[in-house]
C-alpha cells in the first residue's frame, strides 16, 4: 500500500512502523484519535477512532492552519510555530509539525489533559521525523520541503473558498 503526496510516497512498511507509532501514542496519551495531514493539506493516515467528519477535507483546512500561524509567527519575529492547540467545549485538538513537511493532529476530549498530549507528542513527533527524515531521503526530496511552502498559502485559501463557498 502506497500512501502519500505527488514528491514522496510512504511504503507499507514505512505505513506499518508509524501505525505502531501512533497506536502507542494514543494508547499512551488517552486521546481519541491521531493524523497525519502533509503540508499541502493531503491526507497521509489516521489511527485510533474513526472521525464523524469528512477526514480529506479536515486534512486540507488544518494544513491551511498551520501555513497561516507560521505567518503568523513571522509577522512576530518567529521562524515558525512548531505547535498549536485548539480547545472546544468538548473536544479539542493539537497540531504538531513533524520533519517540517508533516503536521500530526491529535484529537481529544476530557478523558485525558493538555498536559498530558503535550508530554506524548513531544515523543512520538521525535520517532515520526526520524522515519519521514528516512522516506524523504529515499526519496530524494529530503530538501525540496523547503521549497514546497512557497505557494501554499494560495492553494490553502482556494482549498477553503471550494470547501466554503456554497455555504
Amino acid at each position: 500500500m502506497a500512501v502519500g503526496s505527488s514528491s514522496w510516497s510512504l511504503a507499507e512498511p514505512d505505513f506499518h512502523r508509524i501505525d505502531r507509532m501512533l497506536q502507542a501514542f494514543l494508547y499512551d496519551s488517552n486521546a481519541r484519535c491521531a493524523l497525519l495531514v502533509d503540508r499541502a493539506g493531503q491526507l497521509v493516515t489516521t489511527s485510533g477512532e474513526k472521525p464523524e467528519f469528512d477526514s480529506v477535507a479536515f486534512a486540507s483546512l488544518a494544513a491551511a492552519d498551520f501555513a497561516a500561524n507560521d505567518q503568523l509567527a513571522t509577522m512576530i519575529g518567529e521562524t515558525e510555530f512548531s505547535s498549536l492547540f485548539h480547545q472546544g467545549e468538548r473536544e479539542s485538538m493539537y497540531l504538531a509539525d513533524v520533519a517540517r513537511r508533516v503536521i500530526l493532529v491529535v484529537l481529544f476530549d476530557n478523558r485525558t489533559t493538555l498536559g498530558m498530549i503535550r508530554i506524548k507528542v513531544k515523543g512520538v513527533v521525535r520517532e515520526l521525523s526520524e522515519v519521514f527524515r528516512e522516506i524523504f531521503e529515499r526519496s530524494g526530496t529530503a530538501q525540496a520541503g523547503v521549497h514546497m511552502e512557497a505557494g501554499f498559502a494560495d492553494e490553502a485559501e482556494d482549498e477553503i473558498d471550494r470547501l466554503f463557498g456554497d455555504l
